[in-house]
């Protein structure tokens, strides 16, 4: 069993020490793929303290050298469910791109979509011990902070700072050397299954790998899909992969919300796979090629041919329009919309500045979706691609490497946790997931 807390202090270090050696990599480890990009830090670019709480401040420029994918094997809704093949892969996509950038990388962000994210909203309220703010009274009221009681099987994977109140001014960023008496902090906290996160550690170190960061990946797909602006006004992302369906809320450019939904574009794949008695690997090229949610009076004469590998010439040679495959495919694109918009409206997502929804991850790619998610969603809806980091090949510049992306962006533009402080661990009451958004309702 894993204590997580020391073991992400330790990360912390551990990335700090690969970012001055030069190289590390990242790693997207998805249901349907697994994304691995290498990392350069060059000269006096290696930069990696932030000069304000959470602000991303500390910029530290990178170039992608090495990049490479491949598809998932023993990862069933995010999960590592068979270890070894699982380290297959991982091995596969992480020697493929350190060929390609010529060096050998033995430490590694990785991200992961499943183990069932849960949010909390904290908040907590200290002394201050003079009258200027120092490093010690921020990290006094992130302890005071009141942690609910999460469950024994469950980790802490991201604890963040979203807002601090210093006596009655509100939204400070960073509050040290600010002069006031009571110190106020509202934080975000994020747990996932304990067994998920041990599972892909335990994958990574048969890889020979070391483990310098480990991010949920609806947060870092936001951070590379999301502008600027929309993370200051307030937006959400959804993050549409292979097994699960991501969810993230940004205000202040601060993750204030994450939840994910046990189902994604696999699901679809299958539908169509039992719909037409087709295998998976046919209807995935269907779906590929010719998937859409949004029928025409086209669609009705487009005929498909099939294909087949089953050896059964007439079934093989089958058609079908295309019509009829929309008809497969959207029932299943509006079950996973309707309860993404669920989660949102129990998530509070109403009550922002702005309610911009950006979709992103390979299934967002499904065409006509970007007609069909405003009627579900509501009418702020685009489609969104990842930032352009340097060196990034054309290759890996679709929505289905928002994660990747994020996760580079993760390692070079880290936001302070709770972790980053010295503190005491605490526990508390719990709290309603609704704390989440409470501190901007009353101050925005």
């Amino acid at each position: 069993m894993i204590d997580l807390y020391q073991t992400q202090r330790a990360m912390r270090s551990m990335r700090r020490i690969a970012i001055q050696r030069g190289a590390i990599a990242v790693l997207d480890v998805g249901t349907s793929k697994i994304a691995c990009l290498i990392l350069r830090f060059d000269g006096q670019d290696r930069r990696v303290e932030g000069e304000g709480i959470g602000s991303m401040a500390g910029q530290t420029q990178f170039r992608v050298i090495g990049a490479a994918t491949t598809r998932s094997r023993g990862i069933e809704l995010g999960e590592t469910c068979a270890v070894q093949e699982t380290e297959r892969a991982i091995r596969t996509a992480v020697q493929a791109a350190q060929k390609m950038a010529n060096v050998r990388v033995d430490h590694v962000i990785a991200s992961l979509s499943g183990g069932q994210p849960r949010s909390y909203g904290l908040a907590g309220m200290v002394n201050v011990e003079g009258d200027i703010v120092s490093e010690a009274d921020v990290a006094r009221v992130l302890a005071s902070c009141d942690v609910p009681d999460y469950g024994s099987d469950r980790e802490i994977l991201h604890a963040q700072p979203v807002n601090f109140a210093l006596d009655h001014r509100s939204g400070l960023i960073d509050p040290r050397d600010q002069i006031g008496q009571r110190l106020a902090c509202d934080m975000h906290m994020l747990t996932v299954d304990r067994a998920v996160i041990e599972n892909l550690i335990y994958c990574l170190k048969r890889c020979d790998l070391e483990l310098a960061g480990l991010a949920n990946s609806a947060y870092v797909s936001a951070m590379s899909a999301l502008v600027e602006d929309e993370q200051e006004l307030g937006a959400a992302c959804i993050d549409l992969g292979g097994g699960t369906t991501g969810i993230s809320i940004f205000m202040k450019k601060h993750m204030i919300y994450a939840d994910a939904l046990r189902m994604g574009g696999v699901h679809v794949t299958q539908d169509i796979s039992r719909g037409l008695q087709v295998s998976m690997a046919v209807a995935e090229r269907i779906k590929a090629f010719h998937g859409g949610v949004v029928a025409t009076g086209m669609d009705d004469r487009e005929m498909i041919e099939i294909g087949g590998e089953t050896g059964d010439w007439e079934h093989d040679r089958r058609k079908v329009s295309r019509a009829e495959l929309i008809g497969i495919i959207r029932p299943r694109i509006e079950e996973i919309l309707e309860e993404v918009r669920l989660r949102l409206d129990a998530a509070g997502f109403e009550h922002l500045p702005s309610q911009q929804i950006v979709l992103t991850g390979g299934a967002s790619q499904i065409s006509g979706l970007d007609t069909l998610a405003p009627k579900i969603l509501g009418q702020q809806v685009r489609v969104g691609r990842p930032l352009r980091v340097h060196g990034l090949p054309q290759a890996a510049t679709g929505s289905a490497f928002a994660g990747a992306v994020g996760l580079s962006l993760f390692a070079a533009h880290p936001q302070d946790e709770w972790w980053d402080f010295e503190m005491p661990s605490e526990t508390g009451a719990p709290r309603s997931l609704r704390r989440a958004v409470r501190w901007f309702k009353e101050n925005f």
